[in-house]
């Protein structure tokens, strides 16, 4: 080992300072949701419990965005629901990648979000992804906790949270990390169809409600592509990704 790395990894100061860019970076922006859950109607404990609790900006943004929006507690906690149903898929790929001990697994589970994942994804060994999920996760929920307190203190003295495009922060971060992640045909039309769906549909159904509608792109396209026979070694091959030889995988390092 040397620099504080595993073989063919990343040195550990390398791993740690993407994970802290990116804690910090997307942290900062719990001072938006502060905000604009504050300018929804929610109080100070109700903010301060979605951030502590549930801990997923999309969905945060999703189910107060629905609120403001003059949308049903029920819609907007449905929306916010199916937006957080893709951390149980990270976590499925988590658990393979961390191999943590079981006693850790539940309180990790609180940390499987998009950012974590992304970090620890892009690390070529266990160590590395181990270390940037624990100081993503640790970073990211320290302040984004600490601005969403600091955001809904602040949110009467800001005034008009449209006015200043906070609202629109968290998409914007979400996006931001999504975006690479598009690298296959399949990924990029269920986005595709996604995003015609859900901006399509705002001007005709109750708020909170076409976020609902745009979750069926993922079994549309994928039904429609078995119907065609199927894309997945394509997929394969845009990923440079070499076919399943049926062989044992090589351990981590």
């Amino acid at each position: 080992m040397r620099d504080g790395a595993a073989p063919g990894g990343k040195p550990d100061g390398a791993v740690v300072r993407d994970a802290l860019g990116v804690g910090i970076a997307v942290g900062l922006s719990g001072f938006a949701f502060g905000v604009t859950s504050a300018g929804s109607g929610l109080t100070l404990l109700q903010t301060c419990a979605l951030s502590l609790l549930v801990f997923t900006g999309a969905s945060q943004f999703a189910l107060v965005g629905a609120l403001a929006a003059g949308g049903s507690p029920f819609t907007a906690a449905a929306g916010a629901f199916f937006l957080g149903v893709r951390n149980a898929f990270y976590g499925l790929r988590l658990s393979q990648l961390l191999a943590l001990p079981r006693a850790v697994r539940p309180f990790a589970a609180q940390w499987v979000i998009d950012e974590t994942t992304a970090v620890s994804l892009a690390q070529p060994t266990r160590r590395g992804a181990r270390i940037g999920f624990l100081v993503t996760g640790l970073s990211l929920y320290v302040l984004w906790n600490l601005t969403t307190l600091l955001g809904a203190l602040g949110a009467e003295a800001i005034g008009d949270t449209g006015a200043w495009g906070l609202d629109a922060a968290g998409p914007a971060v979400f996006l931001a990390l999504l975006a690479p992640m598009l690298r296959t045909r399949t990924e990029r039309l269920v986005a595709g169809l996604a995003v015609l769906l859900g901006l399509g549909l705002l001007p005709v159904l109750p708020a909170g409600v076409p976020v609902l509608v745009a979750a069926l792109a993922a079994p549309t396209v994928l039904w429609a592509q078995g119907r065609r026979g199927g894309s997945g070694r394509d997929d394969v091959r845009e990923r440079g990704e070499a076919p399943e030889s049926g062989g044992t995988p090589e351990e981590d390092r």
